[in-house]
């Protein structure tokens, strides 16, 4: 299976939208990738000279993968609230990341001292959860934040808390990513 068809995919998303030439023909992509209709979770991450550009994703599959792809694509490139829409004379220039995600399980722990020892630096991504917020970080973001109080510190206030907010025991979920460039 040649997932490097993911990243053309969502270059070609990114590219139809801003020519308004259509490229995606989902039912051939379909019928040469059948996997391609099966269930999945991604995300796409866009970088232009090794800075973030967008990132838009699922946590949990809940439509086929070429679909999730295509929604997620066209919105890290035009719908992420913290960058301007991408814009054609940036194309050539934007890397494209895609991650397929693995079901999230859920982190039994009873202190941040055993949640140290569950969590895998570099391996887990992680998805915390506490008063009706929540906030994910694939596990490449550990190439940023190795060190784990730095990691979760942040992952907290992404989720809008304090940045001690392990403190206050929130649910705490891991997963895996297979990162397609």
């Amino acid at each position: 299976m040649d997932k490097h068809i993911l990243v053309q995919i969502a270059r070609d998303v990114i590219a139809e939208a801003l020519s308004g030439e259509r490229r995606i023909d989902r039912e051939a992509l379909v019928r040469e990738y059948p996997w391609l209709a099966e269930k999945g979770a991604v995300f796409v991450t866009l970088n232009e000279d090794r800075q973030l550009r967008g990132c838009i994703g699922s946590i949990v599959a809940h439509q086929p993968l070429i679909d999730d792809l295509i929604a997620n694509a066209r919105s890290a490139a035009f719908g992420d609230p913290r960058f301007s829409p991408v814009r054609s004379e940036e194309l050539d220039a934007i890397e494209v990341e895609v991650s397929l995600l693995t079901p999230p399980e859920p982190v039994t722990y009873r202190d941040t001292e055993e949640l140290r020892r569950l969590i895998r630096p570099g391996i887990d991504g992680v998805i915390l959860k506490l008063g009706g917020r929540q906030a994910t970080y694939l596990p490449s973001v550990w190439e940023q934040l190795p060190q784990f109080d730095a990691f979760f510190t942040t992952l907290c206030q992404k989720a809008g808390l304090p940045g001690n907010c392990l403190e206050a025991h929130p649910e705490i979920f891991r997963y895996q990513a297979e990162s397609v460039r």
